[in-house]
C-alpha cells in the first residue's frame, strides 16, 4: 500500500531548502556589512586611544561577550536590577517549561544547571498537560475540526470568531504595549510576539532587559502569564493548520493514486485480448 508519507517528506525537505536559500539571500550581505563596520569601529577606537593596543582591545571585547552570555548587559552598571530577582526568575522558569529558551539568561552555577535539568524534566510534561487542558477550555464552544470540515456552517463562523479574537488579543494588541514600554517599533514588537508564542525564542528581543528603562516589578511576570495563554491559543491554530495540511496532502496523494489506477485500467481495457495457445503435454 502506497502512503502519502513520501510526499510529506519531500515537501518538508523542500521547505527547509527554500528557507535556507531565502535566509542566506536576505541576511548574508547584511552580516558582512555589520562585520566590516565593526572592524572599522575597532580601528577607529585604537586610533583615538593610542594607549591601547589591539590585543588589549580584543581581550576587553571578550570580557563583554562573556558578560552578555552570563546575562549581564554591558551597557549597565552595578546598580542595575538583578536578573535573578523573583519577577525575572519567574519569567525564566516560564521560558524553561515552555521550551522557549531565549538564551540571553541561563544558570551559571553547577547547582543551578542541575536543578534546571530536573526542573525541565518534570516541568515540560506538566506544561504540555496544562496547555492541553487550557486548549480544551478555549475550544469548549467550538466544534471539532472534523465536523467543521465535513459540515460547514455555523462552525465556520465560530472558528472565524475564535481566530480573529485570538489574533487581536495575542498578536495585534501586545506589540503595541511592547512598543510603548520597550521603545521598539511595531514590527519589532510583532516579531517578538510571534517568535515567543511559537516557542522559537531566538533571544534577540526580550522584554524587561533594557538597563536604561524602569519597569514595574510585575511587568515580566504579567508577560509570562500572557505567554502561557498565547501558547495555548497558537498551539490550537497550529494544530488546525497541521490537520488541514495533512488532509490536503492525503487528498492529493489519493487522487494521484486513483488517476494512475484509472489509467492502468483504461490501458488494459483498450488492449485486445491475446489468443490462448494450448500446448499439449
Amino acid at each position: 500500500q502506497i502512503t502519502w508519507t513520501p510526499l510529506l517528506v519531500l515537501g518538508y525537505l523542500f521547505y527547509l531548502l527554500l528557507g535556507a536559500m531565502v535566509f542566506q539571500l536576505l541576511e548574508k550581505q547584511a552580516e558582512t556589512h555589520f562585520r566590516d563596520q565593526f572592524q572599522l569601529e575597532k580601528l577607529s577606537f585604537l586610533q583615538n586611544y593610542t594607549c591601547l593596543d589591539r590585543q588589549a582591545l580584543e581581550k576587553f571585547v571578550q570580557v563583554l561577550m562573556e558578560a552578555w552570555e552570563k546575562g549581564v548587559n554591558p551597557e549597565g552598571n552595578s546598580t542595575n536590577p538583578s536578573n535573578w530577582d523573583f519577577g525575572n526568575s519567574f519569567f525564566f522558569a516560564g521560558t524553561v517549561v515552555t521550551t522557549i529558551g531565549y538564551g540571553n539568561l541561563s544558570p551559571s552555577t553547577v547547582a543551578g544547571q542541575i536543578f534546571c535539568v530536573f526542573y525541565a524534566l518534570f516541568g515540560v510534561p506538566l506544561n504540555l498537560a496544562f496547555l492541553n487542558q487550557l486548549g480544551k477550555g478555549l475550544n469548549a464552544h467550538l466544534l471539532t475540526l472534523e465536523r467543521w470540515v465535513q459540515k460547514p456552517g455555523r462552525a465556520q463562523v465560530q472558528l472565524a470568531i475564535f481566530l480573529s479574537t485570538g489574533t487581536l488579543l495575542f498578536l495585534v494588541f501586545p506589540p503595541l504595549i511592547f512598543s510603548y514600554v520597550e521603545g521598539w517599533s511595531y514590527g519589532e514588537g510583532f516579531y517578538f510576539t510571534f517568535i515567543t508564542l511559537s516557542t522559537i525564542g531566538f533571544g534577540d528581543y526580550v522584554v524587561g532587559t533594557n538597563p536604561n528603562k524602569h519597569y514595574i516589578p510585575v511587568y515580566r511576570s504579567l508577560t509570562a502569564i500572557w505567554i502561557v495563554f498565547g501558547l495555548a491559543w497558537l498551539a490550537l491554530v497550529f494544530n488546525v493548520g497541521a490537520d488541514l495540511m495533512e488532509k490536503f496532502l492525503r487528498l492529493k496523494w489519493h487522487k494521484s493514486d486513483l488517476s494512475l489506477a484509472e489509467g492502468a485500467t483504461t490501458k488494459m481495457e483498450d488492449e485486445p485480448e491475446q489468443p490462448r495457445i494450448h500446448i499439449p503435454s
